[in-house]
């Protein structure tokens, strides 16, 4: 269907391990892309912004400071892994949340195939994240899982719906069963995934804490029937 390139995409600098399960991710989502145009009308490709200066401000709205000098995804594994932290556990909650919903049979389908492939790529990059976890980001006084912590609390905070998102070390009564601090998976009280509604998902991706208020990766808001539906004509 189309769309604009997005803003400011580089080449990031990872090391080869690094890389090859990147790569493996990004000729995945090539694969969901086709499965998504088979099964469901298809709608051009939204204006995103995944430019360093993009990721930084969202990184200076999760630790609550101006980072010196400005988080750069693109500059290293580590730096790379938390950008990944910070957008597709968005969606994955979101196929959690919209699958309860859907009536196709072919629909749900679709949605369970995403989402177990989706929840995996999730799985290692917390499994990466959790092994360097006391590691402090270079060159911040920042360790690698306070920087999820904040994240999560970000997204808690901008979707506005109570707790539905956990770092990777978090207090004891948070962990599985309430008894271990440890949390290379995410889930609720009985360890299962959090689910987020569009209005959730938009509201974080945005940056705005409003589903009608488009920003953050997507400046000009994203695209399909739900998404348009929160904006104004002449958004």
């Amino acid at each position: 269907m189309g769309g604009p390139p997005p803003i400011g995409v580089q080449k990031a600098k990872l090391t080869p391990f690094i890389k090859d399960i990147i790569t493996q991710f990004a000729l995945q989502e090539f694969g969901h892309l086709r499965a998504i145009k088979k099964t469901v009308p298809g709608f051009p490709r939204p204006l995103m912004d995944l430019s360093a200066l993009s990721f930084a401000r969202v990184m200076n709205m999760a630790v609550g400071k101006i980072l010196v000098p400005p988080f750069d995804p693109y500059a290293d594994d580590i730096k790379y892994l938390l950008a990944s932290y910070l957008i597709p556990f968005v969606g994955l909650t979101g196929y959690v949340g919209a699958n309860p919903l859907l009536e196709s049979p072919i629909s749900k389908a679709l949605v369970v195939g995403l989402l177990g492939v989706e929840s995996g790529q999730d799985a290692v990059i917390r499994t990466l994240l959790y092994e360097r976890a006391l590691m402090k980001v270079f060159p911040y006084d920042i360790t690698v899982a306070e920087f999820t912590n904040k994240i999560s609390n970000l997204r808690n905070k901008l979707g506005k719906r109570g707790l539905k998102d956990e770092g990777l070390i978090v207090k004891p009564s948070l962990g599985a069963e309430g008894k271990i601090s440890g949390n290379v998976l995410a889930g609720n009280q009985d360890s299962l995934s959090y689910g987020r509604t569009p209005a959730e998902i938009l509201r974080i991706v945005y940056g705005s804490g409003r589903e009608d208020m488009p920003g953050g990766f997507y400046p000009r808001g994203a695209n399909g029937r739900i998404a348009r539906s929160f904006l104004q004509p002449d958004q």
